[in-house]
């Protein structure tokens, strides 16, 4: 503080003067009144005190209001220093295009962050497979690009006798044959390797030697093998954490690539942003059906549905389409029973699941807008896979459909729910609401 605030430290000062001062005018008030009066009264000495303790207060204001406007003063600056700082921390170099034939793995690209790249199968990359992103806002390096694998690239060279076999990849094939010379009576070998190319699963180490002692290391995908730590073999992702376990790599289809590995999605459905999991495509909403101007599109999880609701032939009862998915009896002709028992309403409502959906689970709720009678039933009609459903009240006018057991699918099911409006028994209307649910062949 001494050095950084010297006007806090010259106020301070000021302030401890004038208290000092003001003892000392105090004592001297009080000898000078001792000599020319015999003794000073106990509350003449208090009163004085209780002054003394006032100013001492208003001047202990002053300092403490002082240091309330230096921590003022110095959040201020701690907060335009942190916003600099952050304004430095969001720079990014331009977003890096993919090589073509090829991918990009990294989102974020602000300074001192990396970016990599792989080919699809049946690709080399040429360049480098990381680059940085630099504080000039420059990526390191060259853009690299994908070049379908060439097999003759890949051969290994042809090596005369005598020469070193320690470097070679694991392809290199050696084979030694005895031969007599008229200059030396002894066996002179000799080797050749094969040109094959290596396998793309199988890579050289990068090895260091320092002091005595070697160390190799493989590129990233890869782990050391071999006798001599001299060669890396691909590791194979999908085979190390294989579909259906938990802690899978991809929710589909996994393929393993050399160093790498690439989810796929079934028909239907986009490969996500994280590369593994896959969302579905909404063919209703992105016009991609081919349902008819008579049919509704329903979006189901892997595809769609086309529907056409008909308004149901029920005997001694009409009824008239009042809605796409909505169907009204009409009027009953007087002291017609049997009109009467007919449901005074059809509803139609599709769902999609996806496959072994976890139950018990709610699907659909079924609620009367407004009341005639005193009472309310809520009842599962029939249909396909009733054994899967079960009916709820779940609210003095609301009625639940619940799933009770996982279904796997492909599957089609329905159900009926009926709610019957009475008054003191006698029925006034029932309402019957068919639900289809299209469960999907897969789990997500």
């Amino acid at each position: 503080m001494g050095q950084c605030c010297p006007g806090v430290r010259t106020r301070r000062t000021r302030n401890m003067k004038a208290v000092c001062a003001l003892v000392l005018v105090l004592c001297l008030y009080h000898v000078s009144t001792s000599t020319a009066q015999e003794c000073t009264s106990i509350q003449d000495l208090l009163n004085s005190l209780r002054q003394m303790q006032k100013m001492l207060a208003v001047q202990e204001a002053s300092y403490q209001q002082g240091l309330r406007g230096l921590k003022k003063k110095l959040g201020a600056l701690h907060n335009s220093t942190m916003a600099f700082f952050r304004a430095g921390k969001n720079l990014t170099c331009p977003k890096p295009d993919p090589p073509a034939h090829g991918r990009r793995l990294g989102r974020v690209f602000g300074v001192g962050h990396e970016v990599h790249f792989i080919c699809k199968p049946g690709y080399e990359l040429l360049g480098p497979r990381t680059r940085v992103c630099q504080e000039s806002l420059k990526w390191s390096g060259q853009q690299p690009m994908c070049q379908r694998f060439n097999s003759s690239s890949h051969a290994l060279p042809f090596f005369s006798a005598g020469a070193s076999a320690s470097a070679l990849p694991l392809s290199a094939a050696l084979s030694a044959s005895s031969s007599s010379s008229s200059s030396s009576s002894s066996p002179s070998p000799s080797l050749t390797f094969s040109t094959s190319p290596a396998p793309s699963s199988v890579r050289p180490s990068h090895c260091t030697h320092f002091l005595g002692s070697t160390r190799c290391t493989c590129d990233v995908g890869f782990t050391i093998s071999g006798r001599d730590n001299n060669i890396c073999t691909d590791i194979d992702e999908c085979l190390l954490f294989p579909l259906g376990q938990p802690g899978r790599l991809c929710v589909h289809q996994c393929i393993n690539t050399p160093g790498s590995f690439h989810c796929f999605c079934p028909q239907g459905y986009d490969l996500s942003t994280d590369g593994r999991s896959c969302s579905d495509i909404d063919e209703c909403e992105s016009r991609l059906h081919n349902c008819s101007s008579e049919q509704t599109c329903v979006n189901t999880y892997g595809g769609f549905q086309c529907v056409k609701v008909d308004c149901p032939d029920v005997k001694n009862a009409t009824y008239i389409k009042t809605s796409p998915m909505r169907c009204e009896r009409n009027p009953c002709m007087l002291g017609d029973k049997a009109c009467a028992l007919a449901p005074s309403s059809i509803s139609f409502h599709f769902l999609s699941v996806v496959s072994n959906l976890s139950a018990p689970r709610v699907l659909f709720r079924v609620s009367a807008a407004r009341v005639l009678g005193d009472t309310l039933r809520f009842g599962l009609g029939g249909g396909r896979g009733r054994g899967h459903f079960s009916v709820q009240r779940s609210g003095r006018q609301t009625g639940t459909l619940l799933l009770v057991q996982p279904i796997r699918g492909p599957a089609v099911l329905e159900a009926e729910v009926e709610m019957s409006e009475l008054e003191r028994s006698a029925l006034l209307g029932r309402y019957l609401t068919k639900v289809t649910l299209f469960v999907s062949p897969y789990d997500f």
